[in-house]
């Protein structure tokens, strides 16, 4: 058994969950430490399911099995096992993935879900003048782009054709073909533009909105207009290709059109696409596509797909750069229910950089309710000393002094000082140094800041099994079922693979009788290396009455070996070629290979009694009967070692009949 599929199994079944109601008594201790009611009821109904009857047998029975493990537990501690290095790296390494799921703004989180759904149900048409300033531009770079843009709006404002300037002056390269029409776009838009897709779907048709930071730069948008969400199609289509000549394009013109005319005439889409399409990745499939949304193909060919009406629709003849489509309607899907797409929306958000709306909505919380202090005096004065250092340079080194005067603080949790704003500086180099030539102030303002929300979220994250205690109660189980399997590791399962002498003796003792064969088959398999009949029905013949001994004396010699031998031995009913044969000496019916020019038979040679298996044929059962066995015995010496105490009225109090 795997670390893995050991722990999910434990944490299957130990999994807590929810604030321990109060008062909390405690029902047993092992070594003087409590396991409380409340820890005790939830494990048994989660482990009994609808059999959690809360009788007295029932709830004794359950109490035996967590004592047991209670004692494996706390001698995992004594022997240490908690400050294995490896132990405690798969430990932290859980930890962090559970606090994920706590170090998050659930509320800003549903609504940003919640926006793109809404979004999503409409398409909106946009143009754009781009002025391209990517993010890693210095803040000069990025104001004077900034101000360009707003130069280009104030032009507009003032009358200026908006198609005009951005055929003109847009850095889309684009532009100067489609003058920033980028027709129909739809939610959700790509990493980087969500600026872009909050404004648009906030505005109303004609207006001007801008500049707008995306990924790319700064925007000017104009809102075209908007209509109800395409969604998605599944299409196939028939292909004639466009020639490179007027005459090759008048004739792929006159093909396509007779493809249209065949199926109009009620040819069958499959024999009329087979017959003409010239598209070989989809030939094959009666052209078929599947589906897409928006954007997806060139417009002509999207605009006719979406205008079909019925499933089984087909269009007429549509020109792009690659030819001429028949293009049939085979299924259209909307956009779907909130409650089937919420899931997979609430992953596409948290991968997107619009999730750190919900992670400053995060920081914003914790502050208020930790009582939040910046001491901004502070940081200025240390900024200060900074202008004529190597600050923005590798030379640059934290003061060894290690400064204790607080930069901020969390009321009186926790305070954060200039050493410790320093020592993130250092690590922090490659950042400092992409500060050099700039204003050290900035520089060091993004750090602080940056600084402030790791600090803000490893402030959360250490007081997460204070503030949850379903976290707090994970964690522990979690560390338990790690604790637990490295100790029947080192105690059990090691030493029954280890002990071959031990294991031989209790099989000798306790399993000898228990794993047998039943009634077995001694069988000879015959392989020819040749499918001529007469030497078949040769070795056939003389098989039946001899051993393969004998066989292989008569027809083998050392310089043509005519035929090899296998023996295996089958329980009944084990092999299905040999269907219902079990006498000794009957025999399969030949069967031959034309293509190896082989042949093969097999040969029933003598039927076992049932007798018992040997260690080495039960060795995998044995295994686990033994490794069994010592935990049991290692169950009876923890009992001996340590104290277990009962709270008899406790427990009298959770039986229910």
């Amino acid at each position: 058994m795997t670390l893995k599929h050991f722990l999910a199994a434990v944490i299957a079944v130990l999994y807590f969950g929810g604030a321990y109601a109060q008062p909390d008594p405690v029902l047993f201790t092992v070594k003087a430490n409590p396991v409380f009611v409340s820890e005790f009821k939830y494990i048994y109904a989660k482990s009994n399911q609808d059999k959690a009857d809360f009788s007295e047998k029932s709830l004794r029975d359950y109490l035996e099995l967590y004592t047991n493990f209670k004692l494996k537990v706390q001698k995992a501690r004594d022997m240490r096992l908690d400050t294995i290095s490896s132990l405690k790296t798969e430990l932290d390494g859980y930890k962090r993935q559970l606090s994920k799921s706590y170090l998050e703004d659930k509320e800003m989180t549903e609504k940003l879900v919640k926006d793109l759904y809404d979004r999503m149900q409409q398409d909106v048409d946009i143009s754009h003048i781009l002025v391209a300033c990517d993010r890693s531009r210095s803040p000069k770079d990025t104001l004077a782009a900034y101000n360009r843009c707003l130069h280009l709006l104030k032009m507009i404002q003032k009358g200026a054709d908006f198609n005009k300037i951005a055929a003109d002056s847009s850095e889309d390269k684009t532009a100067k073909e489609n003058r920033g029409d980028l027709g129909f776009i739809t939610a959700m838009l790509p990493d980087g533009y969500h600026e872009i897709e909050k404004a648009v779907y906030s505005a109303k048709k004609g207006t001007l909105l801008g500049p707008v930071r995306s990924a790319s730069g700064y925007h000017l948008i104009r809102v075209n207009g908007f209509r109800p969400a395409r969604g998605e199609v599944e299409v196939s289509h028939i292909l004639i290709r466009k020639g490179d000549t007027d005459e090759k394009k008048a004739r792929s013109q006159a093909k396509a059109d007779s493809a249209w005319t065949a199926l109009k005439a009620g040819g069958k889409w499959e024999e009329v696409c087979a017959k003409f399409t010239e598209d070989k990745a989809t030939a094959s499939k009666a052209g078929y596509i599947g589906f897409f949304g928006i954007n997806r193909y060139q417009k002509a060919f999207e605009d006719a797909a979406f205008s079909l009406a019925n499933n089984g629709d087909f269009s007429a003849p549509v020109e792009t750069s690659l030819g001429y489509h028949i293009i049939k309607r085979n299924s259209l899907r909307g956009i779907g229910k909130f409650e089937d797409l919420k899931r997979g929306l609430t992953e596409r958000v948290k991968r997107d950089s619009r999730s750190e709306d919900a992670r400053q909505a995060m920081i914003a919380r914790v502050r208020k309710e930790a009582g939040y202090q910046e001491y901004s005096d502070v940081l200025k004065k240390w900024s200060d000393k900074q202008v004529d250092t190597v600050f923005l340079t590798f030379k640059w080194k934290p003061d060894p002094a290690k400064p204790q005067t607080v930069l901020n603080r969390y009321g009186k949790e926790k305070a954060y000082t200039i050493a410790d704003f320093e020592e993130y500086c250092a690590r922090a180099s490659r950042e400092r140094m992409r500060g050099a030539g700039m204003f050290i102030g900035e520089t060091i303002d993004k750090l602080y800041k940056a600084w402030t929300e790791e600090t803000t979220m490893q402030f959360e994250e250490a007081r997460l099994d204070q503030r949850y205690p379903e976290f707090k109660s994970l964690m522990r189980e979690y560390e338990e079922g790690i604790l637990l399997f490295e100790a029947l590791k080192q105690n059990v399962w090691d030493k029954a693979n280890a002990d071959s002498t031990g294991l031989e003796n209790y099989y000798r003792l306790n399993l000898s009788q228990k794993y047998k064969w039943d009634e077995r088959a001694v069988v000879t398999f015959y392989t020819l290396k040749t499918d001529d009949p007469k030497v078949l029905e040769d070795i056939r013949g003389y098989a039946r009455n001899n051993s393969a001994e004998a066989v292989q004396k008569k027809f083998n010699t050392p310089e043509n070996e005519v035929f090899t031998v296998l023996e295996r031995r089958y329980e009944k009913g084990k092999n299905k070629d040999l269907g219902q044969l079990w006498k000794a000496g009957d025999m399969t019916d030949a069967k031959t290979d034309l293509t190896t020019k082989t042949a093969s038979f097999l040969k029933i040679e003598e039927i076992l009694a049932p007798a018992g298996k040997t260690l080495a044929e039960a060795r995998g059962y044995a295994v686990a009967d033994y490794q069994d066995f010592l935990e049991s015995k290692w169950i009876e010496d923890l009992r001996k070692e340590y104290e277990v105490k009962v709270n008899e009225e406790v427990l009298k109090s959770l039986i229910k009949k």
